[in-house]
């Protein structure tokens, strides 16, 4: 997308063209909603009905289709196995950090490949990925291995200090799988292939800058701001790549994502 101009030269877009392009990017974000919603509630019917209806909209969202598409296999949904064929063969194309589980724990649900041997857990990769990335000053946690439950460390201190959990049981290896924040490294590495996939010098110019040195992510949302566009297609891209690497992170520890048990909400 270019800068707004009162002349249009070779090659720009005219203003209807940057309209066309702004409400196909805030539909998008309205389909992966959608998604999402689906997805937590284990409704793979409707998961299946989403991706056959979404002609590429879900690009953005291979993590998260992955797992609606586990629970609409375990459910038999029909359609469900040809869709997760294709995924696995996108998610193999693509190959960010998390896709190659995820597509591995695809392929032997379709039985066209080994099981890996991994523990299935429910847990929500979404706050998985808020431990281990967050702030380093509060993140970090657990995982509740019997339930799949994600506990913040504030959440922990807070148990600590109100005695519903004594010191004894809060270090329980058959309890709980501690998980220490992993810093923001990756993240700043997501906002740097952001800003190399925008498609106007300009924009990617002020982009740059304001990622260098201190507040860097508070900068570079508040120039993504100008571009309400450009701010979901990074909301998008953030969230898929944090997603894929909690899963990176729990296949390395020895456990694959249970999807959610089928809720009527």
């Amino acid at each position: 997308m270019c800068e707004p101009s009162l002349r249009h030269g070779p090659g720009e877009p005219t203003a209807g063209a940057k309209s066309v392009r702004l409400r196909r990017e805030m539909e998008s974000k309205e389909q992966r909603s959608a998604l999402r919603a689906a997805v937590y509630r284990g409704d793979g019917q409707a998961v299946v009905h989403l991706l056959q209806g979404g002609a590429g909209a879900y690009d953005d969202a291979l993590q998260l289709a992955g797992d609606g598409l586990s629970a609409a296999v375990m459910q038999h949904v029909e359609g469900a196995p040809e869709l997760g064929h294709r995924l696995v063969l996108a998610l193999q194309q693509r190959g960010w950090a998390g896709d190659a589980d995820l597509a591995d724990q695809l392929d032997a649900q379709l039985g066209s490949g080994p099981a890996p041997m991994l523990r299935p857990l429910p847990v929500d990769l979404e706050e998985l990925a808020g431990i281990l990335e967050g702030d380093p000053l509060n993140a970090g946690g657990r995982i509740d291995l019997t339930t799949g439950e994600v506990w913040p460390q504030a959440a922990i201190e807070y148990a600590l200090e109100t005695g519903e959990e004594g010191e004894d049981t809060a270090d329980d290896p058959e309890r709980w799988l501690p998980v220490d924040n992993e810093g923001s490294r990756e993240a700043y590495r997501d906002m740097e292939s952001f800003i190399a996939s925008v498609e106007d010098p300009g924009r990617a110019e002020r982009l740059a800058r304001a990622i260098e040195g201190r507040g860097a992510f508070r900068r570079f949302k508040d120039e993504l701001a100008r571009w309400p566009g450009e701010l979901e297609r990074w909301y998008a891209l953030s969230e898929e790549r944090q997603r894929g690497r909690a899963r990176s992170w729990l296949t390395a520890a020895g456990y694959r994502v249970l999807p959610a048990a089928r809720r009527d909400l």
